[in-house]
Parts: C-alpha cells; structure tokens; sequence
C-alpha cells in the first residue's frame, strides 16, 4: 500500500466513523475504498470489520447520556446481536457474497420506510406494547440484523434504527444510542473471529480503526445535537445511497 493510498484508507476511516455513530451505513465508504487499494474482496471485508471496532468504542463513549436507563434492555438484546454475529461471520466465511446480493437492498429499503412511518406508528402501538424490551419479536430481528452485520454489515445501523424505533416507546437519540452500542457488539465478536480463523490485512485494519476512532468521537459530538426530524432525514437520505451503491 502506497503512503497516498494508505491517507485514503485513513480518510475514508474517519467519514465511516462519523456516519456510522449517526446513522450507520459507514462500511459503504470504506469497503469500496479497501478494495480500489488492491484487497481482495473477502479480506477487504474482514479487515474493514476489525478496522470498525474503536469507531464504535468512541460512539458509544460519545452517547453515554443516553444509554442512562437501557442496561437491561441491552444485555438481552445483546445477547441476540453477539449469537448474530457469530451465524453471519461463519456465512460469509462460507457462502458465496451473491447469496445477500438481493436480499440486502429490501431490508435497507423496510428499514428506511419505518424510520419514516415510526411516529405515527408510536402513536398506534403505545397503547398496545407490553415488553418494555419489545419482546420476542425484537430480539429475533436484532438476531437477524446480527447476522446481517456479521456477514457485511454496510447500513445495519440504518436496520437497527428502523427495528428498534418500532418495538421499543423511546426517542430517536435513545434509539441511536442503543444502536451504536449493538453495532459495536457485531462488529467485536465478527472481529474477534475473523482475527483468529481467516486472513486480516492488519495495516488496512489498523488504517481504518485510527480513522473511525477519530471519526466515532466527532460523530458522536454532532449526531447527539440534531433534532429527531433531521436526524430522521439524514438516516432516509443515507439508507437510499446504501441501496443505491448496492445495486450498481
């Protein structure tokens, strides 16, 4: 890796990191970016998987405030996003990256259209939650979305947001907050594996984990003062480029 190359990965580290603290969706820079310096594809998503574990260090140290109160709460979701984790880090370390190819862009699209709908949604189901951890329900899809991050990962910020706004009667920063801290979850226990059964680009992974550690901590300081409607938007706006990049 050139040094120009080598400021690029770092680059795209630090934009990651920031999106990934707001939204979600960073992988979807430096993933292609992995792989335009030369990285084969399933090493440029290990190594990028490992590179995003400060990121989420410095974002869940960003949101403190607002993970007061949901201890509970994560530890059993928790426990679904690590068992995730793990099902999907083994996937991709098994199957062909094409078995995801289209399946991916639809649950970022659902995702993007409950984050849409989830105020008005709130407002039907307040009267009708009766888990204040949302339930079976919610840790089968904070399963699913584990298994999702394991194997890739790209916007399953975005997937976390639109699932757990739905199930859980929280405000949106609550809601990132939560997120970010079962994002970091995936992508640990993902990184951990990888790092002990398959090939890791180390200087790629260190590259990428300086930026998104830089990047997790601005994030953090900026996301936690947009207002839900534009924070609402700017998850939309991102979950639509993830698709869109996806797709092509």
């Amino acid at each position: 890796m050139t040094p120009l190359e080598a400021v690029a990965v770092f680059a795209a580290g630090v934009g990651a990191g920031g999106i990934n603290v707001v939204v979600g969706s960073g992988s979807l820079i430096t993933f292609p970016t992995l792989l335009a310096v030369g990285l084969p594809p399933v090493v440029a998503n290990v190594s990028n998987n490992v590179g995003m574990v400060p990121g989420g260090v410095t974002g869940v140290l960003g949101y403190r405030p607002e993970l007061t109160g949901q201890r509970a709460r994560l530890l059993r979701l928790g426990v679904a996003s690590v068992i995730g984790s793990l099902i999907g880090a083994v996937l991709l370390l098994r199957l062909p990256e094409t078995v995801f190819k289209f399946i991916v862009p639809v649950l970022i699209g659902a995702a993007c259209v409950l984050v849409i709908v989830q105020p008005k949604l709130n407002g039907w189901l307040a009267g009708r939650r009766t888990h204040p951890h949302g339930g079976p329900w919610l840790w089968l899809t904070v399963l699913g979305a584990g298994i999702y991050g394991g194997y890739f990962g790209a916007a399953q910020g975005v997937v976390l947001i639109g699932l757990l706004g739905i199930f859980l009667d929280e405000e949106l920063q609550r809601i990132n907050a939560a997120k970010n801290f079962l994002s970091l979850l995936v992508n640990l226990t993902a990184a951990i594996l990888f790092s002990l059964v398959t090939q890791v680009d180390w200087l790629a992974a260190l590259l990428v984990a300086l930026g998104t550690g830089v990047g997790g901590f601005v994030g953090a300081r900026l996301g936690r003062r947009l207002p839900a409607p534009v924070l609402r938007a700017v998850i939309v706006c991102i979950g639509v480029v993830a698709i869109v990049k996806l797709l092509t």
